[in-house]
């Protein structure tokens, strides 16, 4: 009897290292990094992974707006004559908000301070959604500077004030 017990309790204790062993190792999961026309539907897709990206009011127009609007262009930046693109990764919380500005790619320290000072900013994001819920999400925004700020807009050909013809 006492055999019987001991060699049910061996059988236990190697089902249950070897359970073990198998197991996967939980790892905190990492942020996913969204870029633009990489959203598609995934059979089985991460637990953290958005079903719709986050979106800024007025789309990109309106984002590289909003930078032309607030970026002062650094003094040392404008000696040197720089122009280029800052990269920053920042989260879009689930509240529409701006956090955590890390830069990505460097310009100048000035621009690379200057695009950390702007970035917060851009509020009223709509957040990323996973099955119907706000989810905080990693993004790459590029903040230009100089001539990589240089946006053409069309008018819509609506007739000018002024003159009664028709702008582009």
């Amino acid at each position: 009897m006492n055999k019987t017990i001991l060699t049910g309790l061996l059988m236990l204790a190697s089902v249950s290292s070897a359970l073990a062993q198998t197991a996967p190792a939980t790892t905190p999961q990492q942020p996913i990094i969204l870029k633009a026309d990489n959203m598609q539907v995934q059979a089985h897709s991460a637990a953290n992974r958005p079903d719709r990206a986050p979106v800024y009011p007025g789309g990109e127009q309106a984002l590289g707006l909003f930078f032309l609007d607030n970026i002062k262009y650094p003094d040392a930046a404008r000696v040197k004559q720089l122009s280029g693109i800052v990269l920053v990764t920042a989260t879009v919380n689930a509240d529409g908000t701006v956090s955590n500005p890390v830069v990505a790619k460097s310009l100048s320290p000035e621009c690379d301070a200057e695009a950390l000072r702007v970035v917060p900013l851009l509020t009223g994001w709509q957040p990323a959604m996973r099955k119907g819920r706000p989810l905080p999400v990693l993004i790459q925004l590029p903040v230009p500077f100089g001539g990589a700020g240089n946006m053409k807009i069309e008018m819509n050909n609506r007739p000018s004030p002024a003159s009664g013809r028709r702008v582009k």
